[in-house]
């Protein structure tokens, strides 16, 4: 249950903090900001509840993890549940707060940071346009997670890597669609503001899980096999303890 919790505050906080710059403050810091708001926000928690959950806080990195073997299917499906409740959760109180402003705040107009295509898209851009981009970015997202926290990646920089990427993802698609590379974190402004979010939505549920599925196995392609080694090999002293052991060797 600690992993599953773990898994909504880290999508509430990804959320909160990524969506709510762009509906609180996205008129004074730009598209600049609110993908360095996203980026930061997934840096920290990499670092925060990644010891306790891996911090996916994403249902299409679950399903590259799950792909990748790294976690079980029950795990996974317990973890979307969870990032889907905490994004939820983050948007209703995004509107709660958006809402306190003086004339209040026009969903239909605001859009509470939805995604969207076409005449919804902020630089208009097509359906299939939304699609590939969509499913491209996630790629990226996914396949550095897999790489940064390989048993072979340098320990300590995964956060680093993957909040940095997340921020590089916004900066190209937040003219193109908002940026989603997330089913959780669209689902959560769409309940709220349904209508064209709603029938859009299908879009930002699939590019990314397609996107996922895409990383998964182009990084087990790419992966350095494990490497192997026979009993007796393991067994043998290495070279620097056998020459270490040729210096104290006592001589007669």
């Amino acid at each position: 249950m600690r992993k599953y919790l773990t898994e909504f505050l880290g999508t509430f906080v990804l959320v909160f903090g990524g969506v709510g710059s762009a509906v609180l403050a996205g008129s004074h810091i730009g598209y600049v900001g609110v993908a360095f708001a996203f980026g930061l926000a997934l840096l920290a928690m990499v670092y925060t509840i990644g010891p306790v959950s891996g911090c996916h806080i994403n249902p299409a990195v679950t399903l590259g993890v799950l792909l990748a073997k790294r976690i079980g299917a029950r795990d996974s499906v317990m973890y979307v549940v969870a990032q889907i409740f905490g994004a939820i959760v983050a948007s209703a109180l995004i509107l709660l707060i958006a809402s306190g402003v003086a004339g209040g705040y026009d969903l239909a107009a605001g859009g509470l940071g939805a995604n969207g295509y076409g005449l919804h898209s902020p630089g208009q851009y097509s359906m299939v346009a939304a699609f590939i981009a969509e499913v491209i970015l996630t790629m990226f997202l996914v396949v550095t997670v897999l790489g940064a926290t390989d048993v072979k990646a340098p320990v300590g920089f995964a956060g680093l890597a993957i909040g940095l990427v997340l921020t590089l993802i916004h900066l190209v698609g937040i003219p193109i669609t908002n940026t989603s590379v997330n089913p959780a974190r669209s689902i959560g402004p769409a309940l709220f503001v349904q209508g064209w979010t709603l029938e859009q939505l299908w879009l930002f549920i699939v590019a990314p899980l397609v996107g996922a599925v895409i990383a998964a196995f182009a990084y087990a392609a790419i992966r350095l096999p494990d490497n192997l080694i026979t009993t007796p090999q393991g067994e043998r002293a290495l070279a620097s303890e056998q020459a270490q052991r040729t210096l104290n060797k006592p001589r007669p």
